[in-house]
């Protein structure tokens, strides 16, 4: 397994399949790459399914145990079922969807492979989750993660981004998970550095604390300082990593555009490596690299001044 410069094995690759989306949500980054979706057809920059496979193998031969593949929607890729069917048996498979097209295709990609499933959905009323998603497909994605808990890929975990137009559903969101076995909710803290709009932000700290005085049991988690709160049987974890240089000392993954360049942190740009044509060789030496040039983006990459705010570190421009 390769481990970087400050002691983080890479354990696990986030794979975007396409930047192509059916949902225009407002807070989306597109795997920190900025909104560049473009039309809704395969286009050429796309990979391969065979470059997924092959960049997966390559992964496997480093002990990569888990990928996760993202998009845009992944679940556009008419090669999903494929992909993960050729994945290697070592590696746990997973997927972050939005979940209207579940519905039909949730049993397939349980026989090609698929382990676990991940739904986006921000609210329980179709008014509200259409002023967030730009869709008015609810119906769908209730529909999708019904599917899912049928088909067995439970916990099914909605992830909910917590921002100003969101917050005020949390609570809503928790019963709704407690009253649903197969269901767990993941609250994702808003990113303003990748999707804008700072003042869209809510402070994570209140969340937490409101969450604390429901719970009847919290569960601290090593792994990037997350919390989780079990409410009324239902499972709640709040995923925070902004500002948090404990999330960001303890990250093990690896992502990869849906054009094939490796990136070794989802808020950073300027780390993009190209895997050329795909060939083995080239692969095993992007990553390697990738891996190499790995900084923690807060606490290293990003650091606090004299007034306690972030600023970028000098040491990595231009690196």
């Amino acid at each position: 397994m390769l481990v970087d410069g400050f002691g983080r094995e890479v354990s696990g690759v986030r794979v975007s399949l396409t930047d192509r989306c059916n949902f225009d949500c407002v807070y989306c980054h597109n795997e920190g790459l900025g909104d560049t979706r473009g039309p809704m057809d395969p286009q050429d920059g796309e990979m391969s399914t065979d470059d997924v496979v092959r960049f997966l193998e390559v992964a496997a031969e480093f002990d990569v145990r888990k990928v996760k593949f993202t998009g845009g929607e992944p679940m556009l890729r008419d090669d999903l079922e494929e992909i993960i069917r050729r994945t290697p048996d070592s590696m746990e498979t997973s997927l972050t969807t939005n979940g209207t097209f579940l519905p039909g295709r949730a049993e397939g990609l349980v026989e090609a492979g698929l382990d676990r499933v991940n739904v986006s959905q921000d609210a329980l009323d179709p008014k509200a989750f259409r002023e967030v998603t730009k869709s008015g497909a609810y119906d769908d994605v209730i529909e999708g993660v019904l599917a899912a808990v049928d088909a067995g890929l439970t916990p099914v975990k909605l992830n909910m981004v917590v921002f100003e137009a969101t917050a005020g559903y949390v609570p809503e969101m928790v019963e709704h998970v407690a009253e649903n076995d197969g269901l767990q909710l993941q609250l994702i803290e808003y990113m303003p550095e990748l999707a804008g709009r700072p003042e869209w932000a809510v402070d994570i700290e209140r969340v937490h604390g409101w969450l604390e005085e429901q719970a009847d049991r919290v569960e601290f988690r090593d792994m990037h300082d997350r919390r989780r709160y079990w409410i009324d049987g239902g499972m709640v974890e709040v995923v925070d990593p902004v500002g948090n240089e404990d999330f960001c000392a303890n990250c093990h993954r690896v992502r990869v555009t849906h054009e094939g360049y490796l990136k070794g942190c989802l808020n950073r740009n300027d780390d993009l490596r190209t895997m050329g044509e795909m060939t083995r060789g080239e692969i095993r030496e992007a990553f390697r690299e990738v891996v190499h040039n790995r900084v923690p983006y807060y606490g290293e990459y990003m650091v606090r001044d004299g007034d306690g705010d972030w600023v970028v570190n000098e040491e990595y421009i231009g690196a």
